[in-house]
């Protein structure tokens, strides 16, 4: 399943979309976030490297990678995707984002495994807030609902500069080229007569980046409704169907009724339901009861790929 958004700048590959436990169909929790050359990966279940392969994502240098919670379906991956980035010689150092015992976890595997890796790896143990400012993006986090601490991941751009209008560099005299780009980068530029041209001069308001939220394991939770709100995708966890919410709820997941509700008051544009429960061979009944809600919806499968851009372009 394909879906094409109205101008590509994110590409989201689920890599595993099931809940708990593998079926013939569905790998363990994983999703990744392509961006300008830049792999973002959320959640590692077992296999995920191979996944990664099929997918033809390959193992770009620039990569991150996001844990939820340390629940095994979300984590038991870690340690072969490592051992492969080792067999692949791979040099640049590694980012692993994840709630505290993420790092003791991971230590605990280069000790009894001995992983002997070839590259740098930074753990970093995070709660709520920003966790990391990357540029032209950051990543925020809340703690959610769940049976262990779980965070839910925010990627959100900062703003892009205005749409650039050549007519108005011409008539202050700037010559096209370098400059112009410049500009259209937000930057200020000082012209050969000594006049500065400041970036606003030549271009509209600034214009909204891209936001994708990413649930993780949870039951209904305000903090994500904050979190996602007015998000162009949200990704949420739907275990159980609405005739299992009791027990659903008690053990800290989300049936499609609940994410429907959520994604209406976070005024999210779209939603997609994964961490399937096995028990779902067919997942109509999830998409239809959250569609008596929230109709942008659809359920996820392995290799489901969704392309974002930007509304403006």
């Amino acid at each position: 399943m394909h879906f094409m958004f109205e101008g590509v700048e994110l590409e989201i590959v689920f890599l595993g979309t099931a809940g708990s436990t593998p079926t013939p169909d569905r790998s363990l929790p994983s999703i990744a976030i392509r961006r300008r050359g830049e792999l973002l990966l959320f959640d590692c279940g077992e296999g995920t490297q191979r996944q990664m392969i099929k997918a033809k994502l390959g193992f770009p240098s620039k990569f991150k990678i996001f844990i939820t919670h340390l629940h095994g379906d979300h984590i038991f991956g870690i340690p072969g995707l490592l051992h492969t980035l080792s067999l692949l010689n791979r040099e640049k150092p590694l980012e692993i984002y994840g709630p505290k015992g993420i790092k003791d976890y991971i230590e605990a595997i280069e000790e009894t495994v001995g992983l002997n890796l070839n590259f740098t790896l930074k753990i970093f143990e995070v709660s709520e807030g920003l966790i990391c400012d990357c540029g032209d993006y950051i990543i925020n986090a809340v703690w959610v609902s769940h049976s262990i601490p779980t965070l839910a991941y925010a990627l959100i751009e900062k703003p892009r500069p205005g749409k650039f209008y050549p007519n108005k560099a011409k008539a202050l005299g700037i010559p096209r080229g370098p400059l112009w780009k410049k500009l259209q980068m937000g930057f200020e530029i000082k012209l050969k007569d000594g006049k500065i041209v400041k970036p606003e001069e030549v271009l509209g308001p600034s214009r909204p980046g891209l936001k994708v939220v990413y649930s993780g394991d949870t039951g209904p939770c305000e903090k994500l409704i904050k979190l996602a709100y007015k998000a162009d995708l949200l990704i949420h966890e739907c275990t159980f169907d609405d005739s299992q919410a009791e027990w659903a709820y008690e053990e800290g997941h989300s049936t499609p009724s609940s994410v429907a509700k959520i994604a209406l008051k976070a005024r999210v544009k779209r939603l997609i339901l994964t961490h399937v429960s096995a028990r779902y061979k067919n997942t109509n009944v999830l998409e239809e009861q959250a569609k008596k809600i929230f109709s942008n919806v659809v359920v996820a499968k392995d290799f489901m790929r969704i392309e974002l851009k930007h509304a403006d372009l």
